[in-house]
C-alpha cells in the first residue's frame, strides 16, 4: 500500500515514516515544499498524482495558533484552500483521503469530552480555518476520514513534552496552566491509527465508514498535571525534573484564546475501527524515556 502524506517535517509525518517501516507492505511518500505547497494550491494536484497513491493523508497544516491571529489569510490558504486541494486531488485519482483536524473547532467550554456531533464554535483563526478545511475536504472527496486530535507530542519537532524537559534543565520550578483540560496524544499513536485506518479501507472496497472521528490519547488531564507526569517519568529515568506551580490561564495570556476543555471522546473511532490509543500516561512514559535515551546517546558520541 502506497500512502502519500503532505508535509515532510511534522510530528505525524515523521511518526508515520517510522511506524510504516515496521510493515513490509506499506510505503510512505512524504511531499513538501516546493513540490507541494499548500499555500499555492496549484502545486498540489500534480505532486500527488505523480506519487501514485493508494491513499492520501492530509497532515500538513498551519499550526502556529497565536501567529495565525496576525496571518489569517495565510492560515486560510493552507488550512482551508490547501486542505481542499489535497482532498480534490485524491478524489480525481479515485482514492480516499485521511485529513487531520483539531479540537480547536469547538468552543472549548463544558466539562465533558466532545463527541463528533457536538456543536462547533472555533474561538480563533486557527480553529476557524481548520473547520473551513474540514468543510472543504468533505465537499471535495466523499471518501474522506477526518481525524480530530489534540495536545500532540512525540520524539520529533517542537512540542510540550520536549519543552518541559528543556526547561527542567535550567529551572527548579515551572509554572503551567491548570484550568485547561485535554487528551495528551502521541503522534506515534496517531500514526498507528492512520495505518490501521488505511488498511481497513484498503481491504474493504465497500467500506462505508467515511466521516468525522475523534482520535486522541485515552484519558485526560490538565496541562499542569501533564507536566508533572513528564517530570516524574524523567526523574524515574535519570533525567531532568522540576516542581510545577499551577497557574490560571488569565496569568498566562496568549494572543489566541485556548480552549478550557479539549477533551475528545474517541468512542466512535473505537466502535468503527476497533482501535483505541493507549492511556496517555503510557505513551508519555514511552516518549520521555526515548528522548532521554537519545540524549544520552548523543552525549556519549
Amino acid at each position: 500500500m502506497r500512502i502519500v502524506v503532505t508535509g515532510t517535517e511534522g510530528q505525524v509525518v515523521r511518526s508515520l515514516v517510522e511506524r510504516a517501516a515496521r510493515h513490509g507492505d506499506i510505503e510512505i511518500i512524504a511531499l513538501g515544499r516546493p513540490d507541494l505547497d499548500l499555500a499555492v494550491p496549484s502545486t498540489v494536484a500534480n505532486a500527488i498524482a505523480e506519487a501514485k497513491p493508494d491513499i492520501v493523508v492530509s497532515a500538513a497544516a498551519y499550526t502556529a495558533v497565536d501567529q495565525a491571529e496576525d496571518e489569517p489569510e495565510l492560515a486560510h490558504a493552507i488550512n482551508a484552500l490547501g486542505a481542499g486541494a489535497v482532498a480534490r486531488a485524491a478524489a480525481d485519482l479515485g482514492v480516499p483521503v485521511i485529513h487531520l483536524s483539531t479540537d480547536y473547532v469547538f468552543a472549548g467550554d463544558g466539562e465533558v469530552p466532545y463527541t463528533e456531533t457536538d456543536a462547533l464554535g472555533p474561538q480563533g483563526v486557527y480553529g476557524r480555518t481548520k473547520l473551513e478545511g474540514e468543510a472543504a475536504v468533505i465537499a471535495a472527496n466523499p471518501r474522506h476520514i477526518i481525524l480530530r486530535t489534540a495536545w500532540v507530542y512525540s520524539p520529533f519537532g517542537k512540542n510540550f513534552v520536549k519543552t518541559m524537559l528543556r526547561l527542567a534543565e535550567t529551572r527548579d520550578q515551572v509554572s503551567v496552566v491548570s484550568d485547561q483540560w485535554g487528551n495528551p496524544t502521541s503522534a506515534i499513536d496517531i500514526a498507528d491509527a492512520i495505518i490501521e485506518t488505511a488498511r481497513r479501507i484498503d481491504v474493504e472496497p465497500s467500506f462505508t465508514g467515511y466521516g468525522i472521528y475523534h482520535l486522541a490519547g485515552t484519558g485526560n488531564i490538565n496541562w499542569s498535571g501533564f507536566a508533572r507526569a513528564i517530570f516524574a517519568s524523567s526523574r524515574n529515568n535519570g533525567g531532568p525534573f522540576a516542581e510545577v506551580a499551577d497557574i490560571a490561564s488569565a496569568d498566562y495570556p496568549t494572543k489566541a484564546k485556548r480552549p478550557f476543555n479539549s477533551r475528545l471522546s474517541t468512542d466512535k473511532f473505537f466502535k468503527v475501527f476497533g482501535w483505541r490509543a493507549p492511556d496517555w500516561q503510557v505513551s508519555t512514559e514511552a516518549t520521555v524515556s526515548r528522548l532521554l535515551a537519545e540524549a544520552k546517546g548523543r552525549d556519549a558520541s
